[in-house]
């Protein structure tokens, strides 16, 4: 038996599509703490299977800037676009027992027949290439897991930070890619692969990708895998309530490292999660000792 049974093991995933953000910054850094309060490892992976945006040259800055604010990884990195062999003999196992199926829809099409679910303008896929007959369409074509019959679609998990969840797979997100019209493998599948192949136990991530767990949790099941522990963080928002992206150029790292030390950076960032009183310095190896989860709030940062 491996070691990988015997210790808890985190990740960072970032995807190198530009430079880290602080709000990239703050899941680093609470996904590093988080382990090593366990004793754990934290390895590093590069999700960069989007062709057209992934740039070799982020990937190097991303890992400059880990290392230069202390988050340093014991493994890796790891290149999801070396792994499309791994994800091809894991798709092929679900094509085998009918569990995939190609569609042939435009974004526009999938618009066009059903309303934004929720709040946050997502749109549930209605399932119209679901039952098509062989050779009724042709062409380049993505591929869908099938989910659950209405009903039958029940994921309950417990969220390391937000507490029990309850998703109805069928109403709430519906049959989702796993591999794009354009070839490339999309992330519910590269991702839910790559953490069991690397035994990760515990994904730490902003809670914008909460309804992303229930999806990986019943793929990683249908694939024979056990899906990590799963724990989501409140957002760093700016002063509108709007998440902090790439867009926000004066929090990306170019810009905090040209005003900045490491020691100050990882100190505000303790001190607006609850890690600390005041946001003096302080290292990120000095915040382990300290590290609960108890002390982070659930609702959003404005920064």
């Amino acid at each position: 038996m491996s070691n990988k049974e015997y210790i808890e093991r985190g990740r960072f995933a970032p995807s190198p599509t530009g430079r880290m953000h602080l709000g990239n910054v703050f899941s680093a850094l609470l996904s590093w703490l988080s382990i090593k309060a366990q004793g754990g490892k934290w390895v590093l992976r590069i999700e960069d299977i989007d062709p057209q945006r992934s740039h070799m040259e982020y990937a190097d800055l991303i890992m400059g800037d880990l290392e230069w604010l202390g988050l340093t990884w014991d493994e890796g990195p790891f290149y999801q676009s070396e792994r499309g062999e791994i994800y091809e003999a894991e798709l092929q196992k679900l094509a085998d027992r009918g569990m995939t199926y190609p569609c042939y829809c435009t974004r526009a099409d999938i618009l066009a027949t059903q309303a934004p679910h929720e709040s946050d303008g997502r749109v549930v896929y209605k399932g119209t290439c679901r039952n098509l007959k062989p050779g009724t369409h042709s062409g380049p074509a993505a591929i869908r897991m099938r989910v659950p019959e209405e009903d039958e679609g029940i994921v309950s998990f417990v969220d390391g930070h937000y507490g029990e969840q309850t998703i109805d797979l069928t109403t709430q997100c519906g049959d989702f890619i796993v591999r794009r019209k354009d070839g490339a493998w999309a992330y519910q599948l590269a991702v839910v692969v790559d953490d069991a192949m690397m035994g990760i136990t515990e994904v730490v991530r902003g809670r914008d990708l909460l309804l992303s767990s229930p999806q990986q949790i019943y793929l990683a099941k249908e694939l024979g895998f056990a899906p990590p522990r799963f724990t989501h963080l409140p957002l760093l928002c700016n002063t509108e309530g709007q998440r902090l992206s790439k867009r926000d150029r004066s929090l990306d790292m170019e810009a905090l490292r040209s005003r900045f030390e490491a020691e100050d950076i990882i100190g505000l960032l303790a001190y607006k999660a609850g890690l600390q009183e005041s946001p003096n310095r302080v290292t990120a190896e000095e915040l382990v000792a300290g590290f609960d989860w108890k002390k982070i709030g659930i609702t959003d940062i404005e920064f």
